[in-house]
C-alpha cells in the first residue's frame, strides 16, 4: 500500500494538530510536519519528500507566488469564509465539517489526480460536467449547483476540477468564455 506524505501547513496548532490526528488515522498517510507558512515546504518538495500539502484556506494568497502549485496537489483547509476565487486555486478542498473519512479520502484522491494537465487525455466533457460547467458560467456557486443538480457540493467540486483538468481553464470568467465559444450557453442568458 503506497503511504503519502502529507505536509500540513497552518499557523493555528489547535487546527493543524486537529487535521493531524485526522490524516493519522489513516494508514495510507504520514505526516511529515507542520509548517507556518508555503515557502517552508518548497525545500521538500525539491527533494522528493512531500507527495501533498493540506493547507489553510486563509493562507490561499500565497499560492500567488508559489512554485509549488502544479508541483503537486494542496488542499485547501476551510475553516472560515474564504473568498471562492482562492478557493478555485487548491486542487481539492476540505473543511472541518467533514467526516474524518471525507477528509482522507479528499486528501488520499488529492495525491492520485496527475497535476500536469496531460494532453492525451480526453478533452470532451461529459454530458454532467457540461451541465455543471452551464451552471458556473450563471454564476451559481457550488452549492447552488448541488441543489440545482441534486447532487452533494463535493461532486460538484469533483466535476469542476475534470472541468479545468481538460479544458486547461481555471477561471469562472475564462469557463464562462469557453462556455459560450462552444456553444453550451448563449451569451444572452447570462
Amino acid at each position: 500500500m503506497k503511504r503519502y506524505r502529507v505536509a500540513i501547513v497552518e499557523r493555528s496548532e489547535l487546527i493543524a494538530e486537529g487535521i493531524r490526528a485526522i490524516l493519522e488515522y489513516s494508514a495510507s498517510i504520514s505526516i511529515i510536519g507542520r509548517y507556518d507558512n508555503l515557502g517552508d515546504v518548497e525545500a521538500l518538495v525539491q527533494s522528493d519528500s512531500v507527495d501533498a500539502i493540506v493547507m489553510s484556506s486563509t493562507l490561499g494568497h500565497q499560492l500567488e507566488t508559489s512554485s509549488l502549485v502544479g508541483a503537486l496537489p494542496i488542499v485547501a483547509l476551510q475553516w472560515c469564509a474564504t473568498e471562492e476565487s482562492l478557493l478555485r486555486r487548491f486542487s481539492s478542498i476540505v473543511s472541518i465539517y467533514n467526516s474524518g473519512e471525507e477528509i482522507i479520502k479528499a486528501v488520499c484522491d488529492a495525491c492520485e489526480q496527475p497535476q500536469e494537465h496531460n494532453y492525451n487525455d480526453s478533452h470532451e466533457l461529459s454530458e454532467r460536467e457540461r451541465d455543471v460547467l452551464i451552471l458556473v458560467a450563471r454564476g451559481m456557486t457550488n452549492k447552488e449547483i448541488a441543489v440545482e443538480l441534486n447532487i452533494s457540493p463535493h461532486t460538484v467540486m469533483s466535476h469542476r476540477k475534470n472541468i479545468v483538468h481538460k479544458t486547461g481553464i481555471r477561471s469562472v470568467a475564462g469557463l464562462t468564455v469557453y462556455a459560450v465559444l462552444n456553444k453550451l450557453i448563449d451569451s444572452e442568458q447570462l
